[in-house]
């Protein structure tokens, strides 16, 4: 099946321009959404990907229609490969069904993921400039045992026999976070009572 997706910013914005595009695409079914573009959640296009099986098709009007930032492009492009479905773009011609459609994507993907590596190796030579001066901090921790999500998790897994798993969905914090904080925490612990 082909399913089309509109989306505008704004309730006042009209989605028809999009819509007639799809319908002369010939799109088997049409989702229709108005939410800015800056929102990670876009409640029709998640349900929609969801219901994609392999060998589906989701068609757009323009690429800004899925996602205000090529990282966020790329990742819907991904997820969809992932699951052998095909994407159209129809202002940029590009057509995952046909072989110059993927080299296109392929290539967007090849820039992206330079793009990410300049960025990680600038921070590294920033970070060691500012070793080096004595002056890197390192990265300020967001969940520390003071942290009341922490401090939660931390009771319940010495008062209830809860599983890990569900004692991080109850505090919302991830298990790498849990499990980082209680051996931190066995240390503060133990040194407290040997008294070191």
């Amino acid at each position: 099946m082909i399913f089309g997706y509109a989306r505008v910013s704004a309730f006042d914005q009209h989605l028809d321009s999009q819509i007639e595009q799809l319908r002369e695409a010939n799109v088997d079914r049409i989702v229709q959404e108005k939410v800015s573009g800056i929102h990670h959640q876009k409640k029709e296009l998640t349900q929609l990907l969801h219901q994609l099986v392999k060998g589906d098709t989701l068609m757009v009007t323009r690429m800004d229609r899925l996602g205000r930032n090529t990282k966020q492009l790329l990742e819907l492009i991904e997820e969809l490969e992932a699951g052998s479905i095909h994407l159209v773009i129809l202002n940029l011609g590009i057509d995952t069904r046909t072989p110059s459609g993927k080299f296109i994507l392929t290539v967007m993907s090849a820039f992206s993921e330079l793009d990410r590596t300049m960025i990680k190796e600038k921070q590294q030579v920033g970070i060691t400039i500012a070793k080096r001066k004595g002056i890197y901090k390192g990265k300020k921790q967001k969940f520390t045992l003071k942290h009341d999500g922490v401090r939660h998790a931390i009771e319940l897994h010495e008062t209830t026999n809860k599983p890990v798993k569900e004692i991080c969905k109850i505090t919302n914090i991830s298990e790498a976070t849990f499990y980082r904080r209680w051996r931190e925490y066995q240390k503060l612990k133990n040194t407290v009572t040997t008294g070191e």
